[in-house]
């Protein structure tokens, strides 16, 4: 079969223009591609190897012991039953109140709007604080809760922000003048109006925030006292923590071993942490762009 004619000649300086962006997008694709791909093979490769500047496209020494010592702690199962917990509890929570908030933050016919817009930009810029914030969880009665971890991160004002302005640029007024016309109230409109024309920004909503609660660890190490509870991050950190060269270790043979153990844990455990986020960002990385996308454009 014979290729259609476009109609449109190229020049040699568009070829080159194109080989030249080709090159570069290459470029940038093994930049950002090859440590992902090099914290594979490392771990899975011998430290002395990846010390020695053996491994560089394959592994060298295969050995699986990293994995394996870090299956051995029954905490690491612990750990991601947890954190699949909190990601999953915690998103539900965020999204539920991120979108109809930001819905109704951009409806012309909220009264105070501006008022409640410029309450939410200013806790972008203050907080209250690391003491204040956990003296309320005291009181509150969600210390050693996993409440502590979704609660006072209920609503990212970021998130509140970018939602709003796909609402205002996405559903127009003459919409919501159709369905008043046809009986609908507020409610009933965006349960069957706004909610199925507004798949792609909570996709992206969901992948926010559940990012967020995937790699959190600082407030459950500040909020958590019961191991059982721990989410995975900090499960990982101290499974790290536990093989990490230690001070009381004299002999020379013990301090290599134990190095050596350190740096196999320390790769797998990247791996461990990050591979469900990478299997889940290619199925929303079309709907992540364009939430990046309506943020900037419009505030």
């Amino acid at each position: 079969m014979k290729k259609k004619k476009t109609g449109i000649r190229v020049s040699p300086a568009d070829r080159i223009f194109d080989i030249l962006n080709y090159v570069f997008l290459t470029l940038c694709l093994l930049i950002v591609a090859y440590p992902l791909y090099f914290i594979v093979i490392a771990s899975v490769s011998d430290p002395t190897a990846v010390y020695a500047g053996k491994v560089i496209l394959w592994p060298a020494r295969f050995t699986l012991e990293g994995y394996q010592r870090i299956l051995d702690y029954e905490s690491f199962f612990t750990g991601y039953r947890n954190t699949v917990i909190y990601t999953v509890v915690g998103t539900a929570v965020n999204v539920l109140i991120t979108i109809p908030g930001a819905y109704a933050l951009s409806r012309k016919d909220l009264v105070g709007r501006n008022i409640f817009m410029m309450g939410v930009t200013f806790t972008m810029i203050f907080s209250g604080g690391l003491i204040p914030t956990y003296l309320l969880v005291i009181s509150l009665n969600l210390y050693n809760t996993m409440w502590a971890l979704i609660l006072p991160v209920a609503v990212s004002a970021w998130n509140l922000i970018v939602a709003r302005t796909f609402f205002q640029q996405t559903i127009p007024d003459e919409l919501l003048e159709a369905a008043t016309l046809d009986g609908a109230g507020n409610t009933q409109f965006f349960l069957r109006v706004v909610l199925p024309l507004s798949k792609s920004i909570i996709a992206v909503m969901v992948l926010f925030y559940a990012v967020n609660h995937w790699n959190s660890y600082f407030n459950a190490l500040i909020y958590l006292k019961s191991a059982e509870k721990y989410p995975l991050q900090l499960v990982l950190r101290n499974i790290l923590f536990e093989n990490s060269l230690g001070d009381m270790v004299e002999d020379a043979s013990t301090l290599a071993l134990q190095q050596r153990l350190g740096d196999l844990i320390k790769y797998g455990i990247i791996i461990a942490s990050s591979l469900p986020l990478l299997i889940l960002y290619p199925f929303l990385q079309r709907f992540f762009i364009q939430g990046v996308m309506i943020g900037a454009v419009k505030g």
